[in-house]
């Protein structure tokens, strides 16, 4: 999909403001950085007029998901399943970027796709490629909320889709959904704004540090992101029929989607972690980042809650807490998991 929204200041300049300094972004420190252009496009391209606004399907919501290998395995959100999203939609966009300026080319072009400062959910709807929901995902009425945003800022003037009278309502009514299956209840009780230091996908692969004991057991089989949120959501629901937008064949779930088996990885060394994400977006998250995650996996499915009997994963759990050879975080969350299961 494809929507254009004018290059003007954010209208929920104050609500980013605030959220920022509650401290809700964690360790992304990176969102405070040019903060000014994130909440203002016209500093990040000057003269800008317009963003072509794109929407991305990573998953079919009618066709039949991959099946998971045999637990104890980490789950992997599906944004991740197929090749890095960042090469493919940028190399579309800038194809796009040159016919654009073949036809205008006095004017400013800037792709971006996760690698500029700007509020790329609050462009799109603007854009009328749906509505921001309760989980603060956008969210259109027929294809759901697996959707992947870019954009191109440019100083060309185009008829916007709140012009054209495009936009699209919130259809999320009296749905708690999201809210009440969220694991970590990051989601504000009333919705649409959340703590993302708390948050499945944030713990996983943003923050770089032990991960609090008291969120192991809600992570559950999650190794990188999540998607609960996204599952219980009725828009994302299967169809009768498949949704009238192809998937990009780059997005196609493959190995190691849709997850990993849990003792495997924590066998794992710098190279076995590079060949496993050497064309995924999760390529960026460190190996001991992964044993945390893994180890955290491996307590869950270990514990005293579920109690599943796994010698050999045991074993590797007690080995890496003692291990000289492991990062102080990986034999931290070894002896975290162990402690939990006493």
């Amino acid at each position: 999909m494809l929507g254009i929204a004018p290059a003007d200041a954010a209208d929920h300049a104050d609500h980013v403001k605030q959220w920022l300094a509650a401290g809700r972004h964690g360790e992304m420190t990176y969102m405070e950085a040019a903060l000014a252009e994130r909440l203002d496009p016209r500093r990040l391209v000057p003269g800008a007029k317009s963003i072509i606004c794109v929407a991305d399907l990573y998953a079919d919501r009618a066709a039949p998901e991959p099946p998971l290998p045999p637990a104890p395995a980490g789950r992997i959100a599906r944004y991740a399943w197929g090749d890095d999203y960042h090469k493919v939609m940028k190399k579309r966009l800038h194809r796009l970027a040159d016919d654009l300026r073949e036809v205008w080319p006095d004017e400013e072009y800037r792709t971006t796709v996760d690698t500029a400062p700007i509020l790329e959910r609050e462009q799109a709807l603007r854009a009328g490629l749906g509505w921001v929901g309760k989980n603060t995902m956008l969210i259109h009425p027929r294809l759901g909320s697996y959707m992947l945003l870019g954009e191109i800022v440019t100083t060309l003037a185009l008829e916007t889709a709140g012009d054209a009278g495009q936009a699209i309502s919130d259809h999320c009514g009296t749905c708690t959904r999201c809210i009440d299956a969220c694991p970590t209840r990051c989601i504000d009780p009333a919705g649409y704004t959340l703590d993302a230091s708390r948050c499945i996908s944030y713990l996983t692969l943003e923050h770089r540090g032990p991960i609090a004991p008291e969120l192991h057991a809600p992570i559950g089989d999650w190794l990188a992101g999540c998607d609960v949120c996204q599952e219980v959501c009725p828009f994302n629901a299967p169809l009768d029929a498949p949704p009238p937008a192809a998937i990009h064949p780059a997005h196609r779930p493959r190995p190691p989607a849709p997850a990993i088996p849990i003792l495997d990885l924590l066998q794992w060394d710098a190279d076995a972690r590079r060949e496993a994400f050497e064309r995924s977006a999760l390529k960026r998250i460190r190996l001991d980042q992964l044993k945390r995650n893994a180890l955290i996996i491996a307590g869950n499915y270990l514990g005293v809650a579920t109690g599943h009997p796994d010698p050999a994963l045991l074993a590797r759990v007690r080995a890496i807490a003692n291990d000289p050879d492991e990062t102080e975080l990986v034999r931290t969350t070894a002896r975290q998991v162990l402690e939990r299961m006493e």
